[in-house]
């Protein structure tokens, strides 16, 4: 395989210092380059950065920026994103851009698309974003270490025309693997990835637990959930709101109003339109029956804003469903945790087509589990054989869900479904993006233990 060449760091300018960590650790600010010819429009670094997510003591976190989860990117739809990135941490990672449509070397998946970004090097990113929407920003190397201690961040792409929105929020939920002193516990444990995945046990809202959220009173504000969860499927509610949806996973939809719940798998992405209450009053933003974090509605002498309208689709390619090729694809539990337990590799917990992907082989992308023709439109059959959800991502390309056997469906163009337990659903879509393809599922030690597969268009 080929690969963009590392380039070692060296001679940088520009990088502004915030402030000083803990062992004199440097803090470093992700900012918009200020000189149009540096080649590139954001720095972007990754570093240690001590948080405080529990009262009274420091975790010990990884961010892109002085936040995690780190600083939001922003970027026009059709303009071009120009990102270095430089590693300032003490192991080697890469940067995926989650759900974005792009060429493959730019995809950030380590072997396959890039070599790993090590300690001390950079590595430009540059890419056109040809679609609006909510996405966000994760490394493809040691997933759940490096997730799970706060390298992910949002990414939004903003259209490229006024969408009738005055007012916006965007908020990341993760749920921490840390103690009650805040010491990062175990991000993975086999017994737990055998089903439904190690979950966190502090849950926050843009990396700050029981959070609140102000909202203009009486005002429609566009609020972007975004699930950057290493684990957790959040059953959001929002009870006593009036809210519509407006997008799923980046991609508009006809506005409906949210309802009794949503459920938004590790990946996912929900755009909401809020109404908020009279000035003082609160409202409640839930995971099924757990109080995540609160809306508090704020005094605002603003004329009141009216619905917007349905946001412009994005320019995804219609598959041709009546000359599609079907391909099916069986999501498995090996059924066993002791395999592989004293070679230093990951137990084989999980397999698609009975093939369990090894994320210490470098060369498992060579083996791709399925051959698409450029141009040609697919429907893949999704069959969960097992008792567990799995949130299938896949890269490079968006896809339409057209049917479950679970629910009725509404067909919308998406990157990530959420496929319940026991659940056959057929998604279509247009092999328009030549490359290899990562296709997982998103509940990060499941993909680390056997599901995920490589998808060739060519």
């Amino acid at each position: 395989m080929s690969f963009t060449r590392r380039q070692i760091l060296g001679g940088l300018a520009g990088l502004v210092v915030v402030g000083v960590g803990a062992g004199g650790a440097s803090r470093y600010w992700l900012g918009k380059m200020a000189d149009a010819e540096a080649g590139h429009d954001y720095e972007l670094i990754a570093a240690p950065l001590d948080v405080e997510l529990v009262a009274g003591h420091k975790t010990q976190a990884w961010a892109f920026g002085p936040s995690a989860p780190g600083t939001e990117l922003r970027v026009r739809q059709g303009e071009w994103l120009r990102v270095r990135f430089i590693n300032h941490l003490p192991v080697a990672t890469t940067i995926h851009w989650h759900g974005i449509r792009l060429p493959l070397e730019m995809d950030g998946v380590p072997y396959v698309s890039q070599l790993p970004v090590l300690p001390g090097e950079y590595f430009d990113y540059k890419f056109r974003v040809p679609d609006a929407g909510s996405y966000w920003y994760h490394p493809h190397v040691n997933s759940s270490e490096e997730l799970g201690r706060g390298l992910v961040g949002p990414l939004i792409i903003e259209e490229r025309e006024p969408t009738g929105f005055k007012y916006e929020q965007t908020l990341s939920l993760k749920s921490w693997h840390v103690d009650e002193q805040g010491e990062f516990v175990a991000f993975s444990i086999p017994r737990e990835a055998a089903r439904g995945g190690t979950a966190g046990r502090l849950a926050t809202i843009n990396g700050v637990p029981e959070a609140v959220i102000e909202l203009p009173a009486g005002q429609i504000t566009r609020v972007r959930l975004l699930n950057l969860d290493n684990t957790l499927t959040y059953r959001i509610n929002i009870p006593g709101v009036e809210a519509q949806i407006y997008a799923l996973d980046g991609n508009p939809i006809e506005p409906r109003p949210l309802g009794k719940e949503y459920w938004l798998g590790p990946g996912m992405r929900i755009c909401l339109a809020i109404k908020a209450p009279p000035a003082g009053e609160e409202l409640s933003l839930r995971n099924g029956p757990v109080r995540l974090g609160t809306l508090r509605s704020v005094p605002n002498s603003d004329a009141p804003t009216q619905w917007p309208p349905a946001l412009p689709a994005n320019p995804v390619s219609e598959p041709d469903l009546a000359n599609a090729e079907k391909l099916n694809f069986n999501f498995e539990w090996v059924g066993s945790v002791s395999v592989n337990v004293d070679n230093g590799k990951p137990p084989s917990l999980w397999q698609i087509n009975g093939k369990a992907w090894d994320i210490t082989d470098k060369t498992c992308a060579d083996r791709p589990i399925a051959t698409l023709k450029k141009g040609q439109s697919y429907i893949f059959e999704l069959k969960n054989m097992t008792q567990y959800q799995h949130p299938i991502h896949l890269h490079g390309m968006s896809f339409k869900v057209i049917a479950s056997n679970r629910h009725k469906v509404i067909p919308y163009f998406t990157d990530t479904y959420l496929l319940g337990k026991n659940e056959r659903a057929q998604v279509a879509l247009v092999a328009d993006n030549p490359g290899v393809w990562m296709f997982h599922c998103h509940v990060i030690d499941h993909m680390e233990t056997g599901l995920m597969a490589a998808i060739e268009v060519a």
